[in-house]
């Protein structure tokens, strides 16, 4: 098993509802092994001309690289942000029976 085929997916959200909401959806539709939420993070970036300082949190899961464009959509279709941060970053290296967690709830 190639480490490279584990991504972390990081997803931003205005509300706790609305994490948790994505956080359980992911994985009850097996599109993410875990989703930890991270509340109280503060995001300054450039929107429509402007630069914005929101709260929101931060929703971390862990996947499978092939399973990133149907989580992607799934997120997208589901989420209150008209652009939602939806960005995977690989995952170089990781605890085997961690990474063996994912890819047995996780199917490719």
């Amino acid at each position: 098993m190639s480490e490279t085929e584990h991504i972390v997916v990081l997803i931003t959200a205005g509300s706790k509802e609305e994490a948790s909401a994505l956080a359980r959806g992911l994985v009850e539709n097996k599109l993410a092994f875990c989703v930890n939420i991270v509340p109280g993070i503060e995001s300054v970036y450039h929107w429509e001309g402007k630069i914005h300082n929101d709260p929101e949190l931060l929703l971390i899961a862990k996947t499978r690289r092939d399973k990133f464009e149907a989580l992607r959509d799934w997120t997208f279709e589901r989420h209150s942000y008209d652009v939602p941060e939806v960005i995977a970053l690989p995952i170089a290296a990781g605890l085997g029976a961690y990474l063996k967690g994912i890819d047995d709830w996780v199917q490719p």
